[in-house]
């Protein structure tokens, strides 16, 4: 059983070394532990302090590409290292490094693919009231849109089985943390949470610039989501208050003609039936959207086998390997020369 650690990085130079002495090298039942961490185009020495301290590998985007495709990337290069289990955790220390024996037990036991780290939000100092409240809020969005049970959404603690990193697929450029939630939940896969522990705050967040502008991002990604994976039902809410107040008008005005006086409501009449083409309109959109669901989890499939095979290669093909020197240089195919693993 073969657990392999990432770490997003952009600019963590200062904060790297003390997240990385704080991992476990040994955990009952797991055989081997490597490292890996995702160089997001970071300007200082942060590569630097991961080779020093002896990570093994190294994901390697030559510009700022968001923690989105970071995490999308670190899943690609641990399967491709051969990973059965794939933890995520932050290189500001957030996490605490013994909690990482909790948080894979579900998978080890056989009893998730997915497992979340749930912080104690309430008691934490360094969350503003503000901030607590929102984090709260955004969980239940989440629960409600992924049909799941998970308490701390934006959580990036987490950990998957080596299925299920094979089946993740994030779309937008913000974070993976909510979409993944979303994602899983409406395709099945096994997921579940554990209570976690925090550090103090080594700095500031760089997620966000302000609280109103992580809220607005998470809306927008949860809806995103929310209408890749259930398309039809959204776009039917969107229908269903155009039709009805369409409806209602198209009633009035029926009551005026039935009473002789139609003649003066005509602009209701028009106002009915443009409210109620909108409604029908976009409920039609609604199940173009469903049929496009179905070919995307068709897709979906695809593209799973099709990572199980290319995974299950003990090498990359020849075109995308490229020795340094000092082992081999290995680019991901979907990302050309942008992107490398060590």
């Amino acid at each position: 059983m073969k657990l392999i650690i990432q770490i997003p990085c952009y600019n963590e130079a200062e904060t790297l070394e003390v997240a990385l002495n704080d991992l476990p090298k040994k955990l009952d039942g797991v055989d081997e532990i490597e490292y890996l961490i995702i160089n997001d185009g970071s300007h200082d020495n942060t590569v630097e302090v991961a080779k020093k301290w002896g990570v093994h590998h190294v994901v390697n985007f030559k510009q700022n590409k968001g923690l989105a495709k970071g995490f999308v990337a670190g899943l690609d290069g641990c399967l491709r290292c051969g990973a059965d289990i794939i933890v995520n955790t932050d290189a500001d220390n957030q996490y605490r490094g013994e909690d990482i024996a909790t948080l894979i037990k579900p998978i080890l036991d056989g009893e998730a693919d997915m497992v979340i780290g749930e912080r104690p939000i309430d008691s934490t100092e360094h969350f503003s009231y503000v901030k607590k409240k929102l984090q709260h809020f955004g969980s239940w969005v989440v629960r409600k849109a992924s049909n799941t049970d998970i308490p701390d959404a934006p959580s990036g603690f987490r950990a998957f089985s080596r299925e299920a990193a094979m089946r993740m697929n994030v779309v937008n450029d913000y974070t993976y943390t909510l979409e993944t939630i979303v994602q899983a939940g409406r395709e099945k896969i096994a997921i579940t949470s554990v209570p976690i522990h925090t550090n103090a705050e080594l700095r500031p967040s760089r997620l966000f610039k302000s609280i109103w502008g992580y809220v607005k991002k998470s809306v927008l990604t949860i809806l995103r989501a929310f209408m890749m994976y259930k398309p039809l039902m959204c776009f039917t809410i969107l229908a269903i208050p155009s039709t009805v107040v369409g409806l209602g008008i198209g009633i009035r005005f029926l009551y005026f003609l039935a009473n002789g006086t139609g003649n003066g409501h005509i602009q209701s009449l028009i106002l009915a039936c443009t409210l109620i083409i909108i409604g029908f309109l976009t409920f039609m959109i609604g199940l173009v959207a469903d049929v496009i669901a179905a070919n995307r989890k068709i897709l979906q499939d695809v593209q799973y086998h099709v990572k199980r095979m290319e995974y299950e290669k003990e090498m990359p093909e020849e075109e995308n390997r490229k020795d340094t020197g000092k082992g081999l240089l290995y680019f991901d195919p979907g990302m050309g020369e942008n992107a490398a693993v060590k």
